[in-house]
């Protein structure tokens, strides 16, 4: 079956193509190269079009504004990267939940279904080429619902009665996993850089299809063993016959998922905090703040302070262990995500610098930003008003991010 037909079938009459979905043997790479990379495209691709090369108006400054080309072309390959993986991160969930609605656990059922119900929310992407029809986007995103309810009952074999259940509460995952995405993918707009060999890493030495294991999909390809792995733990919790130990379980592996395939708890904010200075860059600090918290078990610390000169001088800093989301973050540094532009705004460079992803900028307003990503998960961020570039880098770099690497494996869960 071709693409077109797939996709038409899917779209326009989904409770007969179901059925046929359900009987395929596709190995889960072989969909991801032919189905989720092509259509995960033009979400990414009419977002980019949309944002940086059409732009949004703006009523009230009388014009359009539109997203940088560097950091438009960033957020869109990353963005394009981040729906891959939330694939086999949603059918890590939907296999772990199965029992809870007396479904079947199918790794291979449930990659499908999550891949198929996505179609409308992929194609309806093509409406952020057009800022203002985005919510036609929206309606795509919740017929996107409707199919998956629909597919639930054939693939995974859930009771009737028991669809609604399931399918919200896989929604309701969904919306937790597409905030964070967005979360990220602003970051990766901020990093604004473009990957460099992204699907690269082919293997040629055998006829199954494999990848490089360095290579950005041959990291997808392990994330998703790893994810596999978890859910073989969670069993047997979900033998045990109580929904609420099932789901509590369930919950606890997509903490797991997000962190790459093993769990990760972030260091405390005790341990945190000693790495904010009293003094930075010569200023005296004014106020500080260390918290950490999460949800569904994808846990973050951070320890955050504020500096000034008491006149026009400001610098915040601010170190977080992503803990919780480690495994996400490390994405950054698999797609190479590299580049730099100069405008009428200022400069900016994403670059690796001694293994370190390090994002630099300048603007010519007087502010400036220099972040660094230590050990794909500590982010060390410095932001600085009247302060120039040059300063915050000295000031970073003065920093124990030797220290605060090294504690890198502290509390991850083997």
């Amino acid at each position: 079956m071709t693409l077109i037909d797939r996709i038409k079938n899917i779209l326009l009459t989904p409770k007969t193509e179901w059925p046929v979905i359900a009987g395929e043997t596709t190995p889960n790479i072989e969909l991801v190269k032919g189905y989720v990379l092509p259509l995960a495209a033009i979400p990414a691709v009419a977002g980019f079009v949309g944002s940086s090369l059409i732009g949004h108006s703006v009523a009230f400054l009388g014009g359009t504004y539109r997203v940088p080309f560097m950091a438009g072309l960033g957020m869109a390959i990353f963005g394009f990267v981040m729906a891959i993986v939330s694939v086999y991160v949603m059918a890590y969930i939907v296999n772990a939940l199965a029992p809870t609605f007396g479904a079947q656990k199918n790794a291979t059922q449930a990659f499908k279904v999550v891949v198929f119900a996505s179609t409308a929310s992929w194609v309806g992407g093509i409406f952020q080429m057009i800022p203002g029809l985005s919510l036609l986007g929206l309606l795509a995103s919740l017929y996107g619902i409707y199919i998956l309810y629909l597919g639930l009952p054939q693939l995974m074999k859930c009771p009737d009665e028991k669809a609604i259940g399931y399918t919200a509460v896989v929604v309701v995952v969904v919306i937790v996993v597409s905030l964070i995405i967005g979360v990220i993918v602003g970051v990766a707009g901020g990093i604004g850089g473009a990957a460099s060999g992204l699907f690269g890493g082919r293997s040629q030495h055998s006829s199954k299809v494999t990848f490089d294991k360095d290579s950005p999909l041959g990291k997808l390809d392990a994330f998703s063993k790893n994810m596999e792995a978890a859910g073989k733990k969670m069993e047997a919790a979900q033998k045990s016959g109580n929904p609420e130990e099932a789901m509590k379980a369930a919950m606890a592996g997509l903490g797991t998922a997000f962190s790459g395939g093993k769990a990760v708890d972030p260091i405390g904010i005790d341990q945190l905090k000693p790495f904010v200075p009293a003094t930075f860059a010569g200023f005296a600090k004014s106020s500080s703040r260390a918290e950490k918290n999460g949800a569904l078990g994808i846990m973050v610390s951070k320890a955050e302070a504020s500096y000034s000169d008491g006149a026009k001088k400001r610098i915040d800093l601010e170190i977080s262990d992503t803990g919780g989301a480690s495994g996400w973050v490390a994405l950054a540094s698999w797609a190479n995500v590299q580049g730099e532009q100069e405008d009428q705004y200022g400069t900016e460079k994403t670059m690796k610098v001694n293994g370190r992803l390090v994002h630099e900028k300048a603007g010519k307003d007087g502010r400036s930003e220099y972040t660094v990503v230590l050990g794909e998960r500590f982010v060390v961020s410095a932001k600085g008003r009247g302060v120039e570039l040059k300063t915050l880098k000295s000031a970073v770099s003065g920093l124990e991010l030797g220290k605060l690497e090294a504690l890198k494996d502290v509390g991850v869960q083997k």
